[in-house]
């Protein structure tokens, strides 16, 4: 029934839009946790990116530090990456969202 945003109604729009800000992670805790913890890969346990997360961890951990110049290169280039992993987390939830309406939907119209 629902193949885009544009198919919406304005109601329905408005609930999307509502879960997608509630349901989103903050870019400025994010942020906080890269500037404070980037070396460590906190950004990426935040962002759901667990192997990765823990990669960086024991890079650091098992060199006894000195892979934190590698973590912190690679923690660089994440800050720049950051708002496109958000991105996509926001559309993934529009689709979610958009899914249920379409099954509330098809439920009550008998589709």
């Amino acid at each position: 029934m629902y193949d885009s945003r544009m198919d919406l109604t304005t109601e329905e729009m408005l609930l999307v839009n509502s879960e997608v800000e509630k349901r989103k992670r903050s870019l400025l805790v994010a942020y906080l946790l890269w500037f404070f913890l980037g070396a460590f890969g906190a950004h990426r346990f935040y962002f759901k990116k667990i192997g990765s997360g823990i990669a960086m961890v024991l890079l650091v951990v098992l060199t006894l530090g000195l892979g934190a110049f590698i973590t912190g290169i690679w923690a660089l280039v994440d800050a720049f990456l950051m708002p496109g992993w958000q991105q996509r987390e926001v559309e993934q939830i529009e689709r979610e969202t958009i899914e249920l309406l379409q099954t509330r939907s098809d439920r009550y119209t008998g589709f």
